[in-house]
């Protein structure tokens, strides 16, 4: 389970070296001992693809756990009123980007407090 204040950051488009000065930033903070925020993130190549592991009824899935706590994918399926089958399959794809977790009981459960979406605009060409 997260520490309290947890973020998930879902990136597209971050160039591969701002998560590599992310890493050592915080590998030199903690060689001189100091506190390190922990940074969750998962990188898309392209919005298309956000998109497609995030789908308006994954976020409307993730709502809800996080408004009711964790519960069961039946009950999750109840209160969505929507198939268990495919709520079943949603969670195992939110569990696979790290959005939603499951505990040591099998229910399943939303560990972040906020979710952060982070877009990067391709480079603006000369004119």
């Amino acid at each position: 389970m997260k520490t309290n204040n947890a973020v998930l950051n879902l990136t597209v488009g971050e160039p591969v070296t701002a998560s590599l000065a992310r890493a050592v930033a915080a590998m030199k903070a903690t060689r001189q001992g100091k506190a390190v925020q922990p940074y969750f993130c998962v990188g898309f190549d392209d919005v298309g693809e956000l998109f497609s592991a995030f789908t308006p009824k994954r976020w409307e899935l993730i709502g809800v756990l996080r408004e009711g706590g964790a519960m069961t994918v039946a009950e999750l399926a109840r209160q969505l009123k929507r198939d268990y089958k495919n709520v079943h399959s949603d969670c195992e794809r939110l569990i696979e980007w790290m959005a939603i977790e499951k505990n040591e009981k099998g229910l399943v459960f939303a560990p972040y407090d906020e979710i952060v979406v982070d877009m990067k605009l391709p480079e603006r060409r000369a004119a």
